[in-house]
């Protein structure tokens, strides 16, 4: 009898350690809201270039999260990177006119869309497009042009330009 009960009890901890696997695995992928409680509108925005943006990354208005990225995909027209964002509709009344960069948390971080509101008065709605963009900063690019810049005859300007480029950019993400 006192085998059955430890059985059980082996049982009981390793029911408890995958459910806590489980759990684990939602928080790292930042999906605490599975199941879909908050009601969301759909925008979306293309971008030259979108680094290692990938779905499920946040969506951000002044530092504080209001969304996910939905779904990327080619725009077969424009040959853009077409970013679907669901946002969460307690943020409404987020100006038409805003603009959404690519950013990077840290320097090496996950890379997310920073929103950066308008002033207009009328306000993105479900199916909205934000026309303002600016794609992510690679850090590869930056260090190419920098590389270029050494063989270049002028290379104090061309250094400068990349120097100042990856200023702007850490200054962008403080």
């Amino acid at each position: 009898m006192q085998s059955r009960a430890l059985e059980i009890l082996v049982g009981f901890f390793v029911c408890l350690g995958v459910a806590a696997v489980f759990v684990l695995t939602f928080r790292v992928a930042s999906l605490d809201s599975v199941g879909g409680g908050d009601k969301t509108y759909r925008v979306s925005a293309e971008f030259q270039n979108i680094g290692g943006l990938k779905a499920g990354a946040k969506v951000s208005l002044a530092g504080v999260a209001i969304g996910r990225v939905r779904d990327i995909s080619i725009d077969p027209s424009s040959f853009q990177a077409k970013v679907t964002m669901d946002i969460s509709d307690q943020y409404s009344k987020i100006p038409e006119d805003s603009s959404a960069k690519i950013l990077t948390a840290g320097l090496l971080g996950e890379q997310y869309i920073g929103i950066e509101p308008g002033g207009m008065d009328d306000y993105l709605k479900n199916g909205s497009e934000i026309t303002l963009t600016q794609s992510a900063l690679v850090l590869e690019n930056l260090i190419g042009q920098f590389l270029a810049s050494q063989n270049g005859s002028s290379k104090d300007d061309k250094l400068a330009d990349a120097i100042g480029k990856l200023a702007d950019s850490l200054q962008s993400k403080k």
